[in-house]
């Protein structure tokens, strides 16, 4: 049976790192041989450190899978799309490698960093990368708490993994979407808590969600929140982080699924809305700045590369 990779379902962390590179010409060889060790390096760095209860994920990017591993697809993977709408932009920005630390120690995020770029090293370029933290309670610094729809406890699995009957060559493998999103908190913080709650569709301070009645059509909650035409939730793990400075503050989202429908239709009713003109007013207070799409394939399949 396929093994998943653990940081994919791990619950929240106090600290993240976000890798993404992209791989050099003539490489791909040097990279199979690199993703194959790093679950490895993971565990060791993991009982070194157990306290810091470290996880890892690794993911190769829609673009770039067909060039590394040419054998097989996973059924349902496919590019980033942008998204355009009036002033509201989703963008697409390539890359062919993800890889997602969290811990409960910064400087063991720092430390497995390091190591993880030195195994790639002479193989990628790092194209950017991303520390994240925990708010105060969970929150987004919006001061909202984030991923309160998130599924719990053993539905997490169910959620993000590949079934085998699903695909069974990718079995325990996840869909992957990152976006990094910059907020505008001098504008976000002109609007009063009531307004701020409007927006978002739940309380600030005990995180009630509104009831269905008093949900503006243009809040987020309304716009992400969607149900399949049987009824069922289309839910999505997310695992995302608050980043950020003085200067610059945002949320480096990262979701899980076992299909890629779900996220892409949440941000589709975002960005274009309900076809009347309610599209997530959130959007008026943060922007995405980059947007991919990867897959992280189960433990059995990186062990696999070097076979």
């Amino acid at each position: 049976m396929a093994r998943e990779q653990f940081g994919i379902c791990a619950e929240p962390s106090l600290h993240g790192y976000y890798l993404l590179f992209n791989v050099l010409d003539d490489k791909n060889e040097h990279i199979k041989q690199a993703l194959a060790r790093l679950p490895a390096l993971f565990d060791n760095y993991a009982d070194r450190f157990s306290e810091a209860n470290l996880t890892g994920v690794i993911a190769i990017g829609a673009n770039y899978w067909d060039e590394l591993w040419p054998q097989a697809r996973p059924t349902m993977l496919r590019s980033f799309e942008e998204l355009k709408c009036d002033d509201r932009i989703a963008p697409a920005i390539n890359y062919d490698l993800y890889v997602e630390l969290r811990s409960d120690r910064a400087d063991v995020n720092h430390i497995v960093a390091e190591k993880v770029c030195s195994l790639l090293a002479g193989g990628v370029e790092l194209a950017e990368q991303v520390r994240g933290f925990r708010f105060l309670d969970g929150r987004d610094l919006t001061g909202f708490v984030d991923g309160t729809e998130n599924p719990q406890g053993r539905f997490r699995r169910d959620v993000a993994l590949i079934k085998n009957e699903q695909d069974s060559e990718f079995a325990a493998g996840s869909y992957l979407h990152i976006q990094r999103y910059r907020h505008n908190l001098n504008l976000w913080n002109t609007l009063k808590v009531k307004e701020q709650e409007d927006v978002i569709a739940r309380t600030k301070i005990d995180n009630e969600e509104y009831t269905t009645e008093n949900k503006l059509p243009t809040s987020h909650i309304k716009r992400t929140n969607l149900k399949d035409s049987e009824g069922k939730s289309l839910e999505i793990l997310r695992q995302s982080m608050p980043y950020g400075d003085m200067k610059l503050k945002g949320l480096m989202f990262v979701s899980y699924c076992h299909t890629p429908v779900h996220f892409e239709l949440m941000l589709k009713s975002m960005i274009e809305g309900d076809g009347q003109g309610n599209f997530d007013h959130m959007l008026k207070y943060t922007q995405a700045e980059t947007g991919a799409s990867f897959f992280a394939p189960s433990l059995n399949f990186l062990a696999g590369l070097v076979k």
